[in-house]
This record gives C-alpha cells, sequence and structure tokens, in this order.
C-alpha cells in the first residue's frame, strides 16, 4: 500500500498595518505639485498613480502624509533634505517589530497555537535589515522557547512569502509534530526616492507597507478553514535577471521594474504551472500575488479565469498596494473569508508569486472548511 504524506496546512493567518493611511488620489495630486516644474513626468505620475489598481495604501512614515513642500520624500531640486539610507533603516528597525508582533500574534489565535509549541521560526523580508535581527527580536518578545529553529530570509523580494511557505512544508515532511511561525514584513514606502525619474515614480504609486503571518502545521480535528499544502515548485526563468532589480542606494533601496514583466510572465508561466498540475484541471482557486495591475491582468487572461477568482488579488491591491513579501497572506486572508462567507465546501487551488530573477514560486493549495481524513482528501484531489 503506497503511504500518503501527512496533510500540512496553513493553520492560521494574521496580517497588520500601520495606522497611517496613504490616500491615493491624494498623494498623486501632492506628488503632481512637487513635479511642477517637470510637466511631463507630473501628467506621467497622475496617469499611472490612477492606473495602478491601487486606491489606498498604509506607511509608517507620518511625513508622506504632509503637504509637499514638507514632504521629505518627494521629488524636489536638491535631495539633501531627503532621508538617507541610514535615517530609513532606523524607522525600519522601530517600526517593523510591533507590526511583525501584531501579525504573529494574530496567525497564534487565529490557527489556536500556543507559542510554545512553535518549533521554526522564518522571518521574511526585503525592504530593511539589522542585527540582531527580527528574529531574534520577535523569538525574545513573543516568549518562543530559546532553541527554537530561526531562519532569516532576508532581500529575496516578493515571492519570499511563499518561498517560506514551501520550505516550512519540507520541514513538516521530515518533522510532522513541528509548528511553523513565518512573519514577513515590509516597509516599502520607506523607500520612496526624492526623484523626477519615471522608474522612481512607478515605484511609488502602488507599494504600502505591512506585515503578514501565518503558522504552518499538521491540522487537528478542531482546525477550521485551512490551506492545504501541496509539494510547489520554485523555478528561475530564463533570460529575465535584469528585469526586476532591487539595490542599496544612497536614499534608501532603489528599485526596477521592467514593463516587460507582465509579457514575460505570461510567456513563460504557462509551461510551469503545466508542470505543477502534472495533468490536473486548473484549479478553483487562484491566489495571485498582485505585483502589480498588469500581472494580475496577464494570468487572468492566460488561464481565463474569472472576475470572481481574481478577486482576492484585486481587492488586497486596492486595499493595501503590493506589499513585497507579505502580500500573499493578505491575499490568502481575503479568499479565506470569502470562502467561509459562502460556505464553501473543499476547493482546489494554486498560489504564485514572483520575485528578482525572475523568480516564480508555485504551490497547490487546497481550502478545507474542516479537516478531513487524508483518504476523503485523496478522493477529493481525484475527483
Amino acid at each position: 500500500m503506497e503511504h500518503a504524506d501527512p496533510i500540512i496546512a496553513i493553520l492560521g493567518i494574521g496580517t497588520a498595518v500601520p495606522e497611517f493611511r496613504i490616500d491615493q488620489a491624494d498623494t498623486a495630486h501632492r506628488l503632481a505639485e512637487a513635479l511642477r516644474d517637470s510637466p511631463d513626468s507630473a501628467r506621467w505620475a497622475k496617469r499611472i498613480f490612477k492606473q495602478c489598481g491601487v486606491e489606498t495604501r498604509y506607511t509608517c512614515e507620518p511625513n508622506l502624509l504632509e503637504s509637499a513642500e514638507s514632504c521629505r520624500y518627494f521629488p524636489r531640486s536638491t535631495s539633501q533634505d531627503a532621508p538617507s539610507t541610514r535615517d530609513r533603516m532606523q524607522t525600519y528597525k522601530r517600526e517593523s517589530v510591533p507590526l511583525s508582533l501584531d501579525a504573529a500574534h494574530k496567525a497564534l489565535l487565529d490557527g489556536n497555537i500556543k507559542t510554545s509549541d512553535i518549533t521554526h521560526l522564518f522571518t521574511v523580508s526585503c525592504t530593511g535589515q539589522f542585527l540582531p535581527g527580527l528574529d531574534t527580536v520577535l523569538a525574545n518578545k513573543l516568549g518562543l522557547a530559546a532553541d527554537v529553529n530561526r531562519t532569516p530570509l532576508n532581500f529575496l523580494g516578493c515571492a519570499a512569502g511563499l518561498k517560506a511557505i514551501s520550505l516550512s512544508r519540507q520541514v513538516l515532511l521530515g518533522n510532522p509534530s513541528a509548528k511553523v511561525l513565518i512573519v514577513c514584513v515590509e516597509l516599502c514606502t520607506l523607500h520612496i526616492q526624492p526623484s523626477s525619474q519615471r522608474e522612481a515614480l512607478f515605484a511609488a504609486s502602488f507599494f504600502g507597507d505591512g506585515a503578514s503571518a501565518c503558522i504552518i502545521g499538521a491540522p487537528g480535528p478542531d482546525h477550521k478553514d485551512v490551506f492545504q499544502l501541496d509539494n510547489g515548485r520554485s523555478v528561475l526563468l530564463p533570460d529575465c535577471a535584469d528585469e526586476m532589480v532591487w539595490e542599496v542606494g544612497n536614499y534608501g533601496f532603489d528599485l526596477y521594474l521592467s514593463p516587460n514583466i507582465p509579457k514575460l510572465i505570461a510567456s513563460l508561466i504557462p509551461a510551469e504551472v503545466e508542470h505543477l498540475l502534472d495533468g490536473k484541471p486548473n484549479p478553483e482557486l487562484w491566489a495571485i500575488h498582485p505585483g502589480g495591475r498588469g500581472i494580475v491582468d496577464s494570468i487572468q487572461s492566460l488561464f481565463k479565469l474569472t472576475d470572481e477568482q481574481t478577486r482576492p488579488s484585486r481587492t488586497v491591491l486596492r486595499d493595501y498596494g503590493n506589499v513585497s513579501s507579505a502580500t500573499l497572506l493578505f491575499v490568502l486572508n481575503e479568499m479565506k473569508q470569502e470562502l467561509k462567507s459562502k460556505g464553501s465546501g473543499p476547493a482546489n487551488g494554486i498560489a504564485l508569486a514572483f520575485g528578482p530573477g525572475l523568480t516564480a514560486e508555485l504551490i497547490p493549495i487546497t481550502y478545507l472548511p474542516a479537516v478531513i481524513s487524508q483518504e476523503q482528501l485523496i478522493g477529493h484531489v481525484r475527483a
């Protein structure tokens, strides 16, 4: 008799955002004021802010809500007053910890997991670093065991949250009693550049701040509304290394996103999805990392998805923007709330995220409103 892998699932999810909300229309207006000496850039900024699919975002930096004359992050004739990378990293160190703790506590509560049960901790971020790191700070403040297995995943970009989920599943395959806490925190708005260049304005148009967390483990009979995880796939897409670049600059981290990314994903990702599904029909649920409206548009068109299937990704993009590695768990949480409210039964799905490289992370998921036996799950998947 063939031995079946144990059910490994996302048992609980938590999300958190800073207190300061950025209104997209207001920010576009203030940015246009800052660009009044560069009318071409001002017109382009207004257009991209309107078209990127974002209505609100959140920031840990209250200065970003001030007038164009008072905002140190907006374009100006000189960068002397703009925050240095050191200034931004000090803000990151101060603001990332409480956000991370908030998301982690919510995930533990949602999954009905005690801190004493946590055996592994993955911390994920690409928008800041400090040592001793976020992993040590969270372990101490959450009261995790001194020998908890800590793994920081730093500077891997938007796909890193899903990478951490896939790695956690591998941990559980070798140690079924493990409980893994993943915490992703990204303060993207700290890296808004005082520049009128189109690359800087594009990056400033849709990134937001926030944290997300989840618990990966073997579900018990009391667990409800979990996402069962299957074997994932991580692939480096060919000839795309220069399409997404994230480097340390003097005034924060410098981001370049190629306008070709949606087209490249459309041309390269079908083969990867086909490989992942291995002959199974396209799934019902699609948790797409909304790295931009163009990416969601491309995948929806490519796989002939309905608006309902892309709604969780578009809702997160609209309400929070792109929160880099933390975004995918925002999408899964939105999806879970929708499925719960509809009283959905088990449903097969797929989660996808993309990062520098270009890296594609993909993993099959199955929504389980209640934990069912391995035999029932296998029968559902085959059906």
